[in-house]
């Protein structure tokens, strides 16, 4: 395949290494293969993968899409580092990822799965109280560690939901 595709770690992980060749990846997943698969870590590097790297702009255009589903709670660096490389070259992602997906349908940004279905449908979130049921706005901020704070109102855990 020709360049024209970028990758999450679903399918460096599933796909065989013919398939992957001339794909692009972001040099993030490096560490995040170690630490997955290090035996699957070391045959990529024959892969002939592209390593690249997304611009700062193009970093924020993908927080400031994050941003406006509430889906930047659940995102971790890579998949910023994905979404924003998206962007920047206008490529297809190719990803298992529901809330990657539901950005780029939300951006209008070419996706495909790896093995799964993929997203039937767009969400957007918001941080509930799992006390009083408080509704708060959805995050402005990830949360890679899922620790999403306390309530204002009574200290109980804040949970994020789907919004209806």
């Amino acid at each position: 395949m020709a360049s024209d595709e970028v990758l999450d770690t679903a399918a460096l992980l599933a796909w065989p290494v013919e398939r992957l060749r001339g794909c692009l990846v972001v040099h993030s997943q490096r560490e995040e293969l170690v630490r997955i698969s290090p035996d699957r870590g070391l045959v990529l590097e024959a892969a002939e993968l592209v390593w690249a790297t997304p611009t700062e702009d193009a970093l924020t255009k993908a927080r400031e899409l994050a941003t406006t589903t509430g889906d930047i709670a659940g995102l971790s660096n890579v998949d910023f580092e994905l979404l924003a490389l998206v962007l920047e070259r206008g490529v297809i992602l190719v990803t298992d990822d529901y809330r990657l997906q539901n950005l780029c349908e939300l951006g209008g940004i070419a996706w495909s799965s790896v093995t799964t279905e993929g997203i039937r449908s767009m969400w957007s979130w918001e941080l509930r109280c799992s006390g009083c049921k408080l509704v708060i706005d959805a995050p402005k901020e990830p949360y890679p560690d899922r620790n999403l704070g306390n309530c204002r109102e009574c200290g109980a855990e804040l949970a994020l939901r789907r919004r209806r």
